[in-house]
């Protein structure tokens, strides 16, 4: 170590002194408290709400539309391979957007187009309203999601990225197990209370499109405005354009948009198929509808509240060594909790919680170090744009790997999605072994002095 590392470092605690706090998160200069705790609730709502799609829409083919079992993987691979064909089209305009103009707008318009889903969704007479419904979807989903993984990268600096990335990991796990138990066994107590199928089925959602609403309405007011760039060091809209695709060339993001591939994918399959492999076997073993739905939610739950437990725990952990080398532990927990499926031929089976606890674990690990990498890496004057970039390989990897998951669970079994997974995990591992020993880190772009990472291992 250099002996000009005790001066930066303590430097480095002088300035962070100065800056605004929320837990142990230090700020960059100009991010208010406020700012970062209503990141925080934009971070609580933002996956909830866009995951509740799952469990709702089950619930849709079942009470309202009555669609064979036997066609139901097939159709959810494909309602969500067609939502991703919209976010590949849009994530990149939404990055310079986010670029350009404002964070907490397209934030807000996120919202309110998921809102609009929720509201639509419940009315359908048959499936072509699904598909068109999840038009609304893929614009909010596009919106909230490059926002979210773009202020995430604006707003901690660099020594406390992990820790920030560990909380919005906890509270966006806290967020889905709340919005899909909570609203997920609304059809059933209100079917209990004498509600009919359908009329349980439009309160739910209705319920969930005022969440929606209310979040817009949090980040219009309570995020910072604007870009944290001056107007002068602003890049052209065709270098942004380009920029995302062109940081490729740096191994270590190219891994990040890998990362990405699989850390979407992962969290789609466990939405999508998790869920419908327990309503699915609930309905085989005699529950009603909104009964199945409610237990199919709950495995799903399950992972995540595991997920919710581990995050406080990896985040930290990644904060202390190379990002690569975090990278690659993750892909084999993530492989562990996928892979471990096969042994388990009924989701109401014998030892159950210990394969959906390993499932959340693994899930939740490559999300953070995923977005630990990005959020390292990505330069400052560019970052929407590289985050456009990592969420369209997250939207590719959501296409390719729930159009093929959906088909193999109806053909094959409920368990294939999450064995094809577990497969791109070890690749993934692989290629982080690779990019650790042969691309040291560079140094930080854009990142003051008193911002280093030199004590890092």
């Amino acid at each position: 170590m250099s002996t000009s590392a005790p001066e930066a470092t303590s430097a480095g605690v002088k300035d962070d002194a100065r800056l605004s706090r929320i837990g142990p998160v230090a700020l960059t200069p100009g991010v208010t408290r406020l700012n970062g705790y209503t990141f925080l609730l934009s971070a609580f709502l933002s996956i909830g709400l866009m995951t509740f799609i799952t469990a709702g829409q089950t619930y849709i083919l079942n009470a309202h539309l009555g669609v064979p079992q036997s066609a139901q993987g097939t159709l959810t691979g494909d309602l969500v391979f067609f939502t991703e064909i919209i976010t590949l089209l849009l994530f990149m305009p939404a990055g310079i957007l986010i670029d350009r103009i404002s964070r907490r707008g397209v934030f807000a318009v996120g919202f309110l187009m998921l809102g609009a889903t929720y509201v639509l969704y419940p009315l359908a007479t048959g499936v072509e309203w699904l598909f068109a419904s999840r038009v609304l979807y893929g614009i909010g989903v596009v919106a909230v999601a490059g926002a979210l993984s773009t202020v995430l990268v604006d707003y901690p600096i660099e020594r406390c990225r992990g820790k920030l990335v560990a909380m919005v990991g906890v509270l966006s796990g806290l967020g889905v197990v709340v919005m899909n138990q909570g609203f997920g066994s609304l059809p059933e107590v209100l079917t209990v209370r004498g509600f009919g199928p359908v009329e349980a089925g439009l309160l739910t959602h209705f319920g969930v499109a005022g969440l929606c609403v209310l979040g817009a309405l949090a980040v219009r007011a309570g995020l910072r405005g604007g870009v944290p760039v001056h107007r002068e060091e602003r890049p052209s809209v065709r270098a942004l354009l380009l920029s995302g695709f062109a940081q490729a060339r740096n191994p270590r993001i190219l891994l990040a948009y890998g990362a990405a591939f699989i850390a979407r994918g992962d969290q789609s399959v466990n939405a999508a198929f998790l869920i419908l492999w327990g309503t699915l076997a609930g309905r085989a073993a005699g529950m009603t509808d909104a009964e199945a739905v409610m237990n199919g939610t709950l495995i799903f739950v399950i992972a995540q509240i595991s997920a919710l437990v581990w995050a406080p725990v990896m985040g930290p952990i990644l904060d202390r060594m190379d990002r690569v080398t975090g990278l690659a532990i993750c892909m084999v927990l993530a492989a562990i909790g996928n892979l471990a499926l096969i042994l388990l031929a009924d989701p109401y089976g014998d030892y159950r919680l210990v394969f959906f606890i390993l499932q959340g674990i693994g899930q939740i690990s490559v999300f953070l170090a995923a977005q630990s990498l990005i959020g390292q890496e990505a330069p400052r004057n560019q970052r929407g744009s590289v985050l456009s970039a990592f969420n369209i390989s997250g939207a590719l990897g959501i296409l390719i790997i729930t159009a093929i998951g959906g088909r193999l669970f109806d053909s094959v079994d409920p368990r294939a999605p999450f064995v094809v997974v577990g497969a791109v995990n070890l690749l993934l591992f692989l290629a982080s072994l690779y990019v650790r020993l042969r691309t040291p880190r560079p140094p930080l772009r854009g990142q003051p002095a008193t911002d280093s990472q030199s004590l890092s291992v």
